[in-house]
């Protein structure tokens, strides 16, 4: 996937996480390719902690850059950013894309806490970013993204996150922001003129046996509502969890405890 055409970079860098017998965890596989430069750095306890160094400036319109990384059992991995990442206008007018896979074995553990996302006037980015967890697999995620740097209008941000717990679909979530956005994105239902949202979500087998139990519904639409509600997990001090996410004052920001 290594390589420059004339739509832009292409490039994929991997990560694969397992214990290493000793009671810390191993990186068997650290693979970088073009702007996606992977780095172990020191960490503590049983986690293996890797930075991600971008090689070089992006993303920009026409780029297909991803990253892939996979947790086994009894490991534990923690996947960092060394600075924020700015999505910048590229010569073709086709958007640019950053995919993020990640899967964590059942007693497996990833912290995925990059630095911020920046939309730089005129860029199109879609970022996508799945998450397969095992039953009893658990995850920090934490995504925050900021509308253009100081004095400047953003560009155009598409985001799709999915969450499936042992092939169960626990979160999927979609938002478009900035010019040829759908509607409404700006308004109060959404960003309510903030220019930086965030979101912190947590994945923990324990919160399963602590979920209440099923209310009594008596079946059909209140019935599938509340299905449908314990599907997507439980907001808890958005406030709080702004805070945590690191999303700043003035930020919009949601924290799910997914159960």
């Amino acid at each position: 996937m290594d390589g420059m055409t004339a739509g832009g970079v292409r490039a994929l860098a991997r990560i694969a996480a397992r214990p290493d017998g000793c009671g810390g965890t191993a990186l068997p596989v650290l693979e970088s390719q073009g702007p996606l430069a992977l780095r172990r750095t020191r960490a503590s306890g049983a986690e293996a902690r890797v930075m991600l160094v971008g090689a070089m400036s992006g993303r920009h319109g026409g780029d297909r850059l991803a990253v892939e990384a996979h947790v086994d059992e009894g490991a534990r991995l923690d996947v960092r950013s060394a600075v924020a990442t700015i999505a910048l206008p590229g010569q073709t007018k086709e958007e640019a894309r950053y995919d993020i896979r990640l899967t964590v074995a059942d007693g497996g553990e990833l912290r995925w806490l990059p630095e911020q996302l920046i939309s730089a006037a005129g860029s199109e980015l879609c970022v996508a970013t799945r998450v397969d967890l095992g039953s009893a697999a658990r995850l920090v995620l934490r995504e925050e993204q900021v509308l253009g740097r100081a004095g400047e209008e953003p560009g155009r941000l598409a985001s799709r996150l999915i969450v499936r717990v042992a092939g169960r679909t626990v979160l999927h979530q979609e938002l478009a922001c900035g010019p040829g956005a759908p509607g409404g994105w700006d308004g109060p239902a959404v960003l309510d003129g903030h220019r930086a949202v965030g979101q912190l979500v947590v994945v923990r087998p324990e919160f399963v046996a602590a979920a209440p139990r099923r209310p009594h519904t008596g079946g059909g639409r209140d019935a599938r509502f509340a299905r449908r509600a314990r599907r997507l997990g439980e907001c808890r001090g958005g406030r709080r969890a702004a805070a945590q996410a690191g999303a700043g004052p003035g930020a919009g920001a949601a924290g799910l405890a997914l159960r």
